[in-house]
């Protein structure tokens, strides 16, 4: 027996939770690189690109927190744990010092396949538009970061 009743049908509640799923694990896992990355940052632009990342870390954990708690509500129980959350494809960065240029290169390819797979989490959420609407706006403020790492890319 569930403890948190659905107000979806089982079909939508499947759909809806493994994409609300998928975002926690892609969220929990951007914030965790970001901070690694955060802590081994080095070269030119040090300080913009990690302020940056403070921000680009504090989304994601506004946001995990969220799609998590929509699962709750929803009657999915949420997983961000950390074997979950290893498992969640996105390549991981060197533990070593990242050079600044490095950084931004592999930010631009990690938002890129994030974007991507949050925006087929749109399309699944089609029958739960209250999902649906969450997932718009966490994708809205995910592309407004990959917009400023790809201006940091950006060459003359």
């Amino acid at each position: 027996m569930a403890v948190i009743e659905s107000p979806l049908s089982e079909d939508v509640q499947k759909v809806t939770g493994e994409a609300l799923q998928g975002a926690v694990v892609d969220l929990i896992d951007l914030s965790l690189i970001g901070k690694q990355v955060h802590w081994t940052l080095v070269g030119r632009n040090f300080r913009s690109i990690h302020l940056q990342l403070d921000d680009v870390v504090a989304t994601a954990r506004e946001y995990q927190d969220t799609a998590a708690e929509r699962a709750a509500a929803i009657g999915v129980l949420p997983d961000g744990r950390a074997g979950t959350v290893q498992a969640s494809g996105i390549p991981q960065p060197p533990v070593e010092w990242v050079h600044a240029d490095d950084a931004i290169r592999y930010f631009v390819d990690v938002f890129t396949l994030i974007v991507a797979r949050m925006r087929d989490r749109i399309e699944a959420t089609e029958d739960d538009e209250v999902t649906q609407d969450l997932i718009i706006e966490i994708t809205g403020a995910l592309e407004k970061h990959h917009w400023m790492w790809q201006a940091e890319a950006a060459q003359n």
